[in-house]
């Protein structure tokens, strides 16, 4: 779609995507999930994902900047060779998925998960995450191939870091470190293998920068006043919403 061919009201849309995410990677992660429909339904669901994932890269920049010494290192060793697995996998069998039978499995799934971690929490007893290699596989393998194939990882490493009872600037620190890595790993698979990544599909982009900087700014204050259970009730809200969007 041609810039010049948007209309105002697409604009606005094109903004609040803009600040959504933004603020998603600094302040409550949940809210880039909120983004990738407003995205899709200005320039359909397989041309929003060039443009969504350069917006991205450009908040997870900033985002790191700040949070850099706050992940939990530990995560990482665990998780990210899985999840370069299930990404290699969602390369070469995503094309072979229906789309919406992927997001009502995965939307499932976080349901389920959503709904343990609801009923513990209200039990006061909190889910333990088990310290084994199965475990850092299913997840690792699950966010990577759900990063590449529905843009559905999200919500399963929320549920993951949320059950290891990460306060908020590690939860934010580690998520958004991780997912970095993720993005600049679909970057060139998104170029040269779906070719959904052009000039014209970066010029919304390079007309946000400001918006999505300035709101990844205002999102490092937002942390800040933000009370640990609150924010913890937050991204299970975000959680539920993205879930209840892979229905959609």
């Amino acid at each position: 779609m041609i810039l010049v061919d948007l209309q105002i009201d697409q604009w606005l849309w094109i903004l609040l995507a803009a600040i959504l995410i933004g603020l998603s990677r600094t302040a409550v992660s949940g809210f880039a999930m909120l983004a990738i429909p407003l995205i899709a339904a200005v320039f359909g669901a397989k041309e929003s994902t060039g443009i969504i994932l350069p917006m991205l890269i450009t908040a997870d920049i900033f985002a790191i900047i700040y949070f850099r010494k706050m992940a939990d290192r530990k995560t990482f060793v665990h998780l990210l060779p899985w999840a370069f697995i299930g990404l290699a996998t969602g390369v070469f069998t995503g094309s072979l998925i229906n789309n919406k039978q992927f997001s009502i499995i995965i939307g499932s799934i976080v349901i389920v998960c959503l709904l343990l971690l609801v009923f513990f929490e209200i039990r006061g007893t909190g889910i333990r995450i088990p310290d084994n290699i199965a475990v850092y596989a299913l997840i690792g393998i699950a966010v990577g191939f759900a990063s590449m194939v529905g843009n559905s990882a999200g919500p399963i490493l929320w549920i993951y870091l949320i059950a290891r009872s990460m306060k908020k600037t590690e939860f934010m620190g580690t998520s958004v470190l991780f997912f970095f890595i993720m993005n600049i790993t679909k970057l060139p698979l998104q170029i040269f293998v779906w070719h959904n990544i052009r000039m014209d599909t970066l010029l919304p982009v390079l007309f946000m920068i400001p918006v999505i900087i300035g709101a990844a700014f205002a999102g490092t204050f937002i942390i800040k006043h933000i009370n640990e259970k609150v924010f913890k009730y937050l991204v299970i809200a975000m959680i539920f919403a993205a879930a209840v969007r892979l229905f959609v």
